[in-house]
């Protein structure tokens, strides 16, 4: 039984608390804050509500089975999201064979473009969303991570096990892209 006064606690407390009394009932309060959250999430690449509640399943049972390991370097959601967006981009490489850098060869940006223009500041919420699902989906969880979940350069560096360097190349390249989608795609 989980009781009132542990649904206030923070999730880094909850965390620490299921590890020093060994109680594993306290996650039940982590999946129910976090289980509609990472589904949402998955549902933004994988456009299978079924398969995206199998995978928000998954992924909670995997950062269960990691919470011993979690250090606190970046918040609990940060750590999680990070978990969920690798879980997701690896099921796409296998099933799509995405690769990143042959993917980035074939579809890439004839000249670099200027991100700071203000008309892309005006962009709508639904023009972006159609403009994401348009690129590949590493770049848009660098974005997520990066301008949704609030993540550091180098929290998305130690997720995806790249260097700081390839986040700031590649954060560059997706902006440019999503750039150049909205004053080059029709749709």
């Amino acid at each position: 039984m989980i009781e009132p006064k542990h649904n206030i606690l923070s999730d880094e407390a909850i965390l620490k608390k299921m590890v020093e009394e060994n109680n594993s009932h306290l996650f039940e309060i982590i999946y129910e804050r976090y289980n509609k959250k990472v589904q949402d999430r998955c549902y933004s690449f994988l456009k299978n509500k079924q398969l995206s509640s199998e995978f928000a399943n998954d992924i909670l049972a995997k950062v269960y089975e990691k919470v011993p390991g979690f250090k606190g370097n970046s918040s609990f959601s940060s750590w999680l999201y990070s978990i969920t967006y690798n879980h997701v981009i690896d099921y796409l490489r296998k099933k799509k064979q995405l690769h990143y850098p042959s993917w980035n060869e074939k579809n890439e940006i004839p000249e670099i473009i200027d991100e700071s223009d203000s008309a892309v500041e005006e962009l709508s919420y639904d023009k972006l969303m159609l403009i994401l699902e348009k690129i590949h989906p590493e770049e848009k969880a660098l974005l997520l991570m990066k301008y949704q979940d609030g993540l550091s350069i180098k929290e998305i560096a130690q997720s995806l096990i790249i260097s700081d360097d390839a986040v700031k190349m590649r954060l560059k390249r997706a902006r440019s892209r999503v750039v150049y989608i909205y004053y080059h795609d029709s749709d």
